[in-house]
């Protein structure tokens, strides 16, 4: 990655665009406010205020980066989680072979940070994004680029929009998780079929398969590794059938953040093909994890002994009123906390320095800009507290945030981290 661009993100000015942020660094750069080591909770940050644990994201990159190398796996975590070039960097810096993404936007971010090896996990018919694509490749021999193919009428767009192109695109065939499942070619008929089109295509270079296990129709175990062994026998019958004579090696690609267990397993059984296998994995909520839906899907759970992520996040609100003995209001809504899988969860309260459990509290409902919380009779609530609150879905957690503090553990903010959505 760029050093340099990283750099320049400590040069930004401190103004009213980033929620949460003391009043009083106005002015400030961020790498003058960073250095400043304020408190979270004392020197002058405002609710709502989202932060990110220092402790628990290292402990997570350490994690995956572990759990990738023991099972012989290269990481690609998905980018479109953080959307964060800081958090790119460490993630590179902990092993990863490069980021996934989504959509062209989302490339162009990466690529004006430096990241030299991206895994578009979509298809891309853009013209315009394709001759982008093109002119990265062409002025960049390092750069490595692979996207999503899955239907024939999609290569012969992204041929038409690449003609005259130095490098051709490196593409993957998507097996699609089912039928009524997400994007995807459907049968292995159909996946020849758009094989051959790659091959006809001069723009084009055939150089793996790949999927997302998590689309599979009432995912169990059982039907995601049967999921995962169609994918690596398609793999396997395209290399029989020489597909792959163009390129040094293969790539099989999957693995989202509820099923990567299942990848390991299957990714383990692929047998030796005529070239070298990159067998990318992708899970991307890992580096936040979060206290909702991905606490609940971890395959941390079926297999403890491989360690457990934390979660990172807390969003800081203040309790600004408590109407009767059943209610209270806090200052945070669906314009700072993810609400799109689970409500966020009541953690703890802090008053006069001091943090508790938040017993009897609950989160029962969000407005644009309020929490709605039930209090029971042991919870002891007062306007002017401020209440930590957990959250579900990291993807819809870092987007309603562009500048977020990461505190130690006393509070301590020792840096910001900027998201471009």
């Amino acid at each position: 990655m760029s050093i340099e661009a990283l750099a320049r993100l400590a040069e930004e000015r401190v103004d009213h665009r980033f929620k949460g942020l003391p009043p009083d660094a106005a002015g400030l750069t961020v790498g003058e406010l960073a250095a400043q080591r304020r408190n979270l909770f004392t020197d002058g940050f405002a609710t709502p205020v989202l932060t990110l644990s220092a402790e628990r994201l290292e402990h997570n990159l350490k994690l995956m980066e572990t759990y990738a190398a023991r099972h012989g796996l290269a990481f690609a975590p998905h980018g479109k989680t953080s959307m964060a070039p800081q958090l790119f960097h460490r993630q590179l810096a902990h092993g990863a072979w490069g980021i996934t993404l989504a959509v062209p936007h989302q490339v162009r971010v990466a690529r004006a940070f430096g990241v030299e090896r991206v895994f578009l996990a979509n298809e891309l018919v853009d013209a315009v994004a394709l001759r982008w694509i093109a002119a990265e490749l062409a002025a960049d021999p390092s750069f490595r680029f692979v996207c999503y193919v899955d239907s024939v009428r999609g290569v012969e767009l992204m041929d038409a929009a690449l003609q005259g192109v130095t490098r051709p695109v490196d593409v993957v065939v998507e097996l699609a998780a089912g039928e009524g499942a997400r994007t995807g070619v459907r049968t292995e008929a159909e996946c020849a079929a758009v094989a051959d089109a790659v091959a006809a295509a001069g723009t084009l270079r055939l150089v793996g398969v790949a999927g997302y296990e998590g689309e599979v129709p009432r995912a169990d175990p059982e039907r995601v590794h049967a999921w995962l062994r169609r994918l690596v026998a398609l793999a396997v019958d395209f290399d029989r059938a020489g597909r792959f004579a163009d390129t040094a090696e293969i790539v099989v690609s999957a693995g989202g953040s509820a099923w990567f267990d299942a990848v390991a397993d299957v990714f383990a059984e692929i047998p030796p093909l005529s070239r070298p296998v990159l067998k990318l994995l992708r899970s991307g909520a890992y580096v936040s994890h979060d206290d909702g839906h991905y606490h609940e899907v971890t395959p941390f759970k079926r297999v403890p002994q491989e360690g457990a992520l934390e979660p990172a996040f807390r969003l800081w609100a203040q309790i600004v009123s408590r109407p009767s003995a059943e209610q209270a209001f806090a200052n945070a809504g669906k314009r700072d906390a993810a609400h799109d899988l689970d409500l966020p969860f009541a953690q703890v309260v802090r008053r006069n320095g001091t943090e508790r459990p938040a017993a009897g509290v609950s989160v029962t409902g969000l407005s644009d800009q309020h929490t709605w919380l039930g209090t029971g009779p042991e919870a002891d609530l007062e306007v002017g507290d401020w209440i930590g609150l957990g959250l579900s879905h990291p993807c819809t957690s870092f987007d309603k945030w562009q500048l977020i503090p990461l505190a130690e553990a006393d509070g301590t903010v020792v840096d910001y981290i900027r998201t471009f959505f």
